[in-house]
């Protein structure tokens, strides 16, 4: 299993990136990481460590696309960047998929412009997975596609629930729509018109529904919604969560007290970080392309990294891209 790993991806890079790529194949993740970037710089950050050399490739590309570039003009313009160059190893088959913590919408872009979308799809979307009371359950799309069609929402569906049938082995994941209330006649044209959509669909086990409030609960498998819609839910959860931490840590800090009661609730605080911590997961799937894309988080450290890898590595092995070109013929 060999990963490609765009170097200059993060907002720290190459640091989190190569750090990241040593811990996977220290930890048996993949076979072989192929680290693409500025081939000097890598081999210079790389002399800071011990790892077998004969699991890490260098590939060189001496652009970069930063997180100001615009998206489509960059790709087309910079051939020879890191990000470019990542998703070309997977589409040429010398890599079984491509991770990168780049511009979201260039690494959408590359991958699009690279892959191409699976005959069938009309929209690719991101989907990521996220941590609820019960268990994990997939969102999307978060960010791909701003404005959906109620058949763009039906194909999310189907992609996410073939998406958590085959990563978590799962016969029929429970499918829900992100409205603004549980009944049906809720909702704008569009949401109205993909409730009725997914209602009839038979190859999905949509069970209706669900509110914001409801999203954290594990009620559900899979959370359908446009990526407008889906990314500012994203991040407005991303946000309370480290609002909720920063407040509890000033007023753990008030006095001797609360120092007390911090010690005695570190177990509970420490359990509720690493669940929500966006490391553990690291990264989302760009689906309803004839590739594998992972879009990390731009503050990805060492750990995300790693965590990026193997979970690539899983999508690879779990053949979803192939049983979605399948499930999509046959439609």
């Amino acid at each position: 299993m060999r990963i490609a790993l765009d170097t200059y991806g993060s907002d720290n890079a190459p640091h989190p990136e190569i750090e990241g790529a040593i811990q996977a194949i220290k930890e048996d993740f993949c076979d072989q990481v192929i680290l693409v970037g500025d081939q000097a710089v890598i081999e210079t950050e790389l002399s800071k460590y011990f790892y077998d050399k004969g699991r890490i490739e260098i590939v060189h590309a001496p652009e970069r696309i930063s997180m100001e570039d615009s998206a489509s003009a960059s790709v087309r313009n910079k051939r020879n960047s890191s990000l470019v160059k990542t998703v070309e190893l997977h589409q040429q088959g010398l890599a079984e998929a491509a991770v990168s913590a780049g511009n979201t919408g260039a690494v959408m872009a590359a991958s699009l412009f690279v892959y191409g979308r699976i005959p069938g799809v009309q929209r690719p979307a991101i989907a990521v997975t996220f941590p609820t009371q019960k268990r994990h359950e997939i969102i999307l799309d978060v960010g791909a596609t701003v404005d959906c069609t109620s058949e763009h929402l039906l194909q999310f569906a189907q992609l996410g629930s073939l998406y958590f049938e085959f990563f978590y082995s799962e016969q029929r994941p429970r499918v829900s729509l992100l409205n603004i209330g549980e009944e049906s006649a809720k909702g704008n044209t569009i949401t109205k018109e993909a409730y009725k959509l997914l209602a009839a669909s038979k190859d999905l086990n949509f069970i209706g529904n669900i509110e914001g409030k409801d999203v954290l609960k594990g009620v559900t498998d899979v959370i359908v919604c446009d990526g407008f819609v889906g990314n500012v839910m994203l991040k407005t959860i991303e946000g309370a969560a480290i609002s909720i931490f920063e407040i509890l840590k000033e007023q753990f800090d008030k006095d001797w007290i609360a120092k007390l009661g911090a010690m005695l609730s570190y177990p509970v605080y420490s359990y509720m970080k690493k669940k929500l911590d966006h490391t553990e997961y690291g990264g989302a799937l760009l689906v309803g392309l004839n590739g594998t894309s992972v879009i990390s988080h731009g503050r990805s450290n060492a750990k995300a990294m790693k965590n990026a890898i193997r979970f690539a590595a899983k999508i690879a092995e779990s053949g979803f891209v192939g049983h979605a070109k399948d499930y999509f013929e046959r439609l």
